[in-house]
Order: C-alpha cells, then structure tokens, then sequence
C-alpha cells in the first residue's frame, strides 16, 4: 500500500496540476529536437523531480519507469574504493554525487564517462543520447563543479545532464552558463489546496475547505508535505472537521522540546543534554541546515527585540561555518554554547537593572 503522494504522482507533462503554463514549454523543449543540458532548481516540495520524470517520459517513453538500483565500486586515484548507488533506467540514470563526500569529483568524472561511452539504446522516438540526472548539485564541491563543467562539454553528443538544486547561488556560474535554468516555484496555497482536495476526491474522501487550507500554510506549502499532513490527518480522524488539529512531524515537536530545554536553563550539563539531541536529530537524517534554521527560529520567538539582532547575526555566521565545515555537530554545538552565554549574560543584567 503506497502513501498518497507516491500513488497519486503525475506520471506525465499533461497531467501536472499547477504551473502548467511552464509544463507546456518543457513540452515543445522535448518535440524542438535540440534538447540542452537544463538546470532545475526551487525550493523542496516544489515538484522538480516529478517534473523531471514527466520530462523524461514525454522523451523516452513509458520505459525510463522500469527503474532499478544499480551500485557502483569507483576507484579513485588515491586507489581508495568509493561505493555509491544510483536509481537507472535503459534511457537514464540518476545519483547524488554528494554523497561521496569529498571524492565527488571522481564520481562525476567516472559514471558519466561511463553512461556516455556506453552502447546507446534507441527509443521509439529514436533519441541519441543518455540522460544522467544529478542531485543536490548545490552541495557539490567546487572541484567537482569544475570536473562537471569539462565533462559537459566533453560528452555533449551522447550524454544530456539535468541538474538539481534547491538553489543556484551555491552553482559555479560555468556551469550556469552551460543549462538552460528551470525554476520551479513553490504551488500557491489554492494549488495546494486544489491538489488535496482532488486526492481526496478520488480517495472518496471529503476534505473541507478550512482544513485544507490549514494543512497547506502549516506546510509552508510543501506540497509532499501537505499530502503526508493530510494523509496523517485522514489516520487521525474521519470524517474531517473543519477544527481538526493537523498533526506535527515528530522531529520539529522534537526540534521545540530542544530550543525550549536551551532557554530554560544555561550551563555545561544542559548543553551536553542538547549536545545529544542535536545528535539524535542527525542520525535520523534531519538536515543540519534545517536543524539551524528551527533552532534559529524557536529561540527567537524566546527573546525580546534588543537579542533578537544579535542572535540572528550569530546564527549567519555559524550557519556560513556550517556550510564550510565537515562535521555539523561542531557547528550546531558551538551556537548552542554561544546562545547560551548571550542569553544567560542577557537575563543576568536584566535582573540587576531590576533589583536596582
């Protein structure tokens, strides 16, 4: 039994439930003939790989969803093994360089030497050449940027890359200049709420208006998001209200419980307890970034308009450090233990300016 948001996904361009003014040019991208290296790119939750996969299909066919895993043993020149794994079709393939660490530079070069050298499978619509889709390219190293930037002009005859990201600030301006740049935005809140209330329709459910609308703003109009609300919702209770609670994922009420547990009291012990559950959070695979950004803004909401400057500023520059770094506990720790000694500084000399 699939989740909604996997079962009810569109599985072509025409079948897109918003920005379909941008599906119809993908569209007539496809029946031009001179397809381009493209760049797609938005926040998360905005429907970039659903849109990819419909791109795919209006290329290649029904085939590129006969997916399979494939792993991949790379040696890189320091004679270190790499593993990484990649989903495939025979028309494409699909991996997240990233996760190679610091070796991403040797993944990129190799499995695209290696799909673009490759007998190539004709389709019913006879394409000449393979698509390799890399994720979160954002996240890539500057080296392997620079290795990706060679490799697409190299293998341009065989080979299509379509690249993902949630942002391009973090894309080397080489390979910018080398895609034709696909933003996806977010759905408006009425998309979303059209989109819930259409999945409900055809689950036979009956979705009021207030609550599908409370869903979507709690999402921040993530719509993967707002379907697993919904469909949370729908376990919770049925028939809807349209007061019904929409239930919160366990991590960001776990993400609260912290920010509250670091205002509530500042010293060593405390920050050792926090040290734990950031680390928690990690090992379940929270981003570090979204750990630091609902870190960030629970203890806001805790401090007056005179520290909230300061902790923001504080916050930038650790989230920077973050960004550079390897090892996110370090980061996340040192502006705990910074926070901390603000806050504590803070309500020290608010105390004596009372007593005085």
């Amino acid at each position: 039994m699939s989740l909604w948001v996997d079962k009810y996904r569109p599985t072509s361009l025409g079948k897109l439930d918003y920005h379909k003014e941008q599906a119809t040019q993908l569209k007539n991208l496809v029946q031009c003939g001179d397809f381009p290296h493209l760049l797609v790119y938005g926040p998360s939750g905005a429907g970039k790989k659903t849109r990819i996969m419909c791109l795919l299909r209006e290329l290649y066919g029904a085939g590129v969803e006969k997916l399979r895993i494939e792993h991949h043993t790379i040696v890189a020149p320091s004679k270190k093994k790499i593993e990484i794994n990649t989903i495939a079709s025979n028309y494409h393939l699909e991996v997240n360089p990233s996760d190679a660490g610091n070796q991403d530079r040797v993944v990129i070069q190799e499995l695209i030497k290696t799909v673009a050298q490759s007998q190539q499978i004709q389709s019913s619509t006879q394409r000449e050449f393979k698509v390799v889709i890399l994720t979160e390219v954002d996240r890539l190293t500057k080296d392997a940027q620079h290795a990706l930037r060679r490799t697409m002009e190299k293998y341009m005859s065989t080979c299509r890359l379509i690249l993902c990201s949630t942002s391009t600030s973090k894309v080397i301006g080489p390979i910018r200049s080398r895609c034709l740049a696909v933003r996806v935005p977010l759905p408006s809140t009425e998309e979303v709420c059209s989109v819930l209330t259409s999945v409900c329709k055809k689950e036979g459910l009956n979705l009021p208006p207030e609550l599908a609308k409370q869903i979507s703003e709690k999402s921040g109009r993530n719509l993967r998001k707002a379907l697993l609300m919904c469909e949370a919702c729908r376990v919770q209770q049925y028939p809807f209200s349209a007061d019904q609670e929409v239930p919160e994922t366990d991590w960001e009420v776990y993400l609260r419980e912290t920010a509250n547990a670091i205002v509530s009291q500042q010293n060593p012990q405390r920050l050792l307890e926090v040290r734990a559950r950031l680390y928690e959070l990690l090992t379940h695979c929270i981003p570090p970034e979204i750990i630091m950004k609902g870190l960030v803004k629970e203890l806001l909401s805790n401090c007056d308009g005179q520290l909230k400057a300061e902790v923001a500023h504080m916050a930038a520059y650790y989230e920077h450090r973050l960004q550079l770094g390897s090892k996110a506990i370090y980061h996340l720790e040192a502006f705990t233990a910074k926070f901390m000694a603000i806050y504590k500084k803070f309500m020290e000399d608010g105390l004596d300016a009372m007593m005085f």
